[in-house]
């Protein structure tokens, strides 16, 4: 007999996913423990966990997976193949409407125009700011930053000057960093660029203590003055997404964390394995959140199941914590399906969102 954890080491299936499996009748084991409620499965089982995991990684609906399990291992596999052809029918179908579906928006895109990203040869703004500002800024956001080379739009941070107000904003798709930073400029002014990690890597190193620093925007290049030191270097050629869409999170349960303890618990405790493949499809460690009824919160249990749990990338949370520079830190947690924020107690411009991880099933 194979445990539980062996059984989805193997076939590539989630302990939780097992479990829903068991729950719905998809793949029952063989046996369960009658004090324990420990699950065993039978060495055949192996095979139908693996085919059960790429059935539902090709997006097949459980009620045909039930129909194809329990005609696989029959002799007449007639109705397995026409399962099978059915749903890639359906996916090709799909895949022709998402076609053209995203055709038709290729041609809007063409023809929008977006004056706020656009900048023209004589654009020039020039700002004043505190170096400190900037670097806590620039420490705020700079573990989301893109790498996807096929996405060069996010690799890089994006500095919005509004007002003579500076943002800055940093995003992978799975989180998203924002810090503002006081500055003085002329009134009225507006530019968006993004800055390359390279070159904003460089203004940082030359941030190393409370002087003024100048920060000029001229078309598409940025130079940063400190002293008689100064970094220069072109933005990025494309455009940011809108960030202002997606931080309007809806509001959510609020609790305050201290930073060192929460840390060391979620560095220490208990995690889900190898559950992601919405995050390019790479495997990676899940802590699930818990939200008691005192409103503290904390990494849950391996055996804890329910709604309010939510998933996020570990090694994402520990680097949203670190940034968050401070010994206090709320978190703010709605829906399971809702992006995690992460937020300072006392400046409300500053915050990291994380996007939960869909727990297998």
């Amino acid at each position: 007999m194979r445990s539980i954890g062996e059984t989805a080491r193997d076939s590539g299936l989630g302990v939780s996913a097992l479990r829903f499996y068991d729950r719905a009748g998809v793949l029952v084991p063989a046996r369960v423990d009658p004090v324990s409620g420990y699950r065993w499965y039978a060495p055949e089982q192996l095979e139908e966990a693996r085919l059960l995991a790429r059935l539902r990684r090709a997006g097949m609906p459980l009620a045909d997976i039930r129909l194809v399990l329990a005609g696989w291992a029959g002799a007449d596999t007639d109705l397995v193949r026409r399962l099978l052809e059915a749903h890639l029918r359906r996916l090709e179908r799909g895949l022709s409407d998402a076609r053209t579906e995203f055709s038709a928006l290729r041609a809007l895109l063409d023809d929008r125009e977006n004056p706020m990203t656009s900048l023209s040869e004589d654009t020039a703004v020039r700002l004043s700011l505190s170096g400190s500002a900037l670097a806590a800024a620039l420490d705020a956001v700079r573990f989301a930053a893109g790498t996807d080379p096929g996405l060069p739009m996010l690799g890089g941070i994006l500095f919005d000057v509004e007002d003579g107000a500076l943002c800055l904003v940093a995003t992978d798709r799975y989180r998203m960093a924002v810090a503002r930073a006081a500055a003085e400029g002329p009134a009225g002014s507006r530019v968006r660029v993004t800055v390359p990690l390279p070159l904003a890597d460089a203004m940082r190193t030359l941030l190393d203590g409370d002087d003024p620093v100048r920060l000029s925007v001229d078309g598409d290049r940025v130079t940063l003055e400190t002293g008689d030191r100064q970094t220069a270097g072109q933005c990025l050629g494309h455009d940011f997404p809108d960030y202002r869409r997606l931080v309007r999170l809806p509001a959510g349960r609020r609790a305050p964390v201290d930073v060192p303890a929460f840390r060391e618990a979620v560095r220490t405790g208990p995690v889900r394995t190898g559950e992601v493949r919405e995050q390019d499809g790479v495997p990676c460690d899940l802590t699930v959140l818990e939200v008691a009824a005192d409103g503290s919160v904390a990494p849950a249990g391996d055996g804890a199941e329910g709604r309010d749990l939510v998933a996020v990338n570990r090694d994402f949370l520990l680097e949203a914590l670190a940034a968050g520079a401070g010994d206090r830190l709320v978190l703010e947690i709605g829906d399971p399906t809702a992006p995690l924020a992460i937020r300072r107690p006392d400046d409300a411009d500053t915050f990291s969102i994380l996007m939960p991880v869909r727990l297998e099933d």
